[in-house]
């Protein structure tokens, strides 16, 4: 395109799609943006059902775009929480081996974060109990560069950046279709039809069904939901947990385990599990959705996965189902914690890449054509990383818009 101005739309009303739309107005000021969303409210999935952790970048792979995503995304969102008044507490976490056999995995994430130029460091048995009195393990990592914030108020700020540039935000709008033809990209939605120069896709949990609307056949992955169940501790036991305490989380998996975070409202919460959804948005059990569960059984990639990790895959459901068995996997490292300490918490539900082969994508996953941009996994540290991600999508329309 060789326009002096454009117009763009983003699906998706997360932090990524606002975060993204805000960047294009801010690098090109001429373009129109508009920012589409199928809720009502906006950042109503991932964004807005986390833990509110700001990751410092400790666990990923050096050179994916995780780890370089999370560094940059975690420095740019210190510095918007601070122009702009947000909550957030940089608190630090320790990861905390509890058998001697967790030793050398715990030892990889230590060199893992410094090759990611993270401030973390092996500390000794005495230090971890000045830092968490109430955790008990065999050695542990301190690291200072995480902490918490709110999300849904970086959110709602974002929204107000967009909006003040003279972008456009539309709620209870889904995506039913699109369609390149030549220069332009004509979007059929719930609420009418929309044309733009070009299109970012950042649709979270729908993210595979949203490129498919668009004509991307050759998607090499399916979403594949996770219910990341929650508890707070109770006021009595809230003592118990001082910053954020993590365990040494299963290689062969992109997920942390079960761990004790301080929210940045005060509260702490015990969690998440992952137990696989049955529906796209299935924040219960009793959510379930006949498409969602037509696709996963036809998945070849899920198959697989169950037949490898079958034995996980029914611990995950177990501690879902009996509040017993969740705190026994908390007092592995928080020995003082009582099933009367739990109370309820609302669940998340992690949108997970699947491959075909049974292997979980544990990276960013993008995809493009000439007019359209699809950001097909961003599972944590995604929030974390969002302003950076927006950086780089909003460059990358700047770039078709000529």
């Amino acid at each position: 395109m060789s326009s002096s101005s454009g117009r763009c739309v983003v699906v998706g009303g997360g932090l990524v799609g606002l975060a993204t739309a805000a960047a294009l107005s801010r690098q090109r000021p001429d373009v129109r943006v508009t920012v589409i969303d199928k809720e009502p409210q906006l950042a109503q999935h991932q964004s807005g059902r986390n833990s509110g952790v700001i990751h410092s970048g400790v666990y990923y792979t050096p050179g994916s775009a995780k780890a370089t995503n999370c560094r940059q995304g975690r420095a740019l969102l210190l510095d918007f929480a601070a122009d702009h008044g947000i909550d957030m507490d940089l608190c630090g976490k320790v990861i905390v081996a509890t058998e001697d056999s967790e030793r050398g995995p715990l030892a990889e994430i230590e060199r893992r974060g410094k090759a990611n130029g993270v401030a973390a460091r092996s500390i000794d048995l005495a230090e971890l109990a000045e830092l968490e009195p109430h955790v008990r393990g065999v050695a542990a990592l301190h690291v200072p560069d995480a902490g918490i914030i709110d999300y849904p108020a970086v959110a709602r700020t974002l929204a107000d950046a967009i909006t003040q540039a003279g972008g456009t935000i539309l709620t209870d709008t889904a995506v039913e279709r699109g369609e390149e033809r030549g220069d332009v990209v004509r979007l059929t939605t719930t609420a009418g039809d929309l044309e733009a120069d070009a299109v970012v896709t950042c649709a979270g949990l729908q993210s595979d069904l949203v490129a498919r609307a668009f004509g991307v056949t050759d998607l090499p992955l399916q979403i594949v939901p996770f219910r990341g169940e929650y508890y707070q501790l109770t006021e009595d036991a809230e003592q118990l947990c001082r910053t954020l305490i993590y365990p040494v989380p299963d290689p062969r998996f992109p997920f942390l385990g079960v761990h004790l975070t301080r929210h940045i409202s005060g509260r702490v919460l015990a969690g998440p599990n992952a137990v696989l959804g049955l529906a796209r948005e299935g924040y219960r059990w009793r959510d379930v959705d006949p498409a969602t569960l037509k696709r996963l059984a036809a998945s070849p990639g899920l198959r697989r996965l169950a037949s490898e990790h079958w034995r996980t895959g029914l611990g995950e459901m177990w501690r879902s189902l009996n509040r017993g068995a969740f705190v026994k996997a908390l007092q592995k490292m928080t020995p003082d914690i009582t099933t009367t300490d739990l109370a309820p918490y609302p669940a998340g539900v992690r949108a997970q890449a699947l491959y075909a082969d049974g292997s979980l994508a544990d990276d960013f996953v993008f995809h493009e054509t000439a007019r359209t941009l699809h950001v097909l996994n961003a599972p944590s540290p995604a929030a974390t990383s969002c302003l950076s991600i927006g950086e780089r999508l909003g460059a990358a329309v700047v770039e078709r818009l000529g």
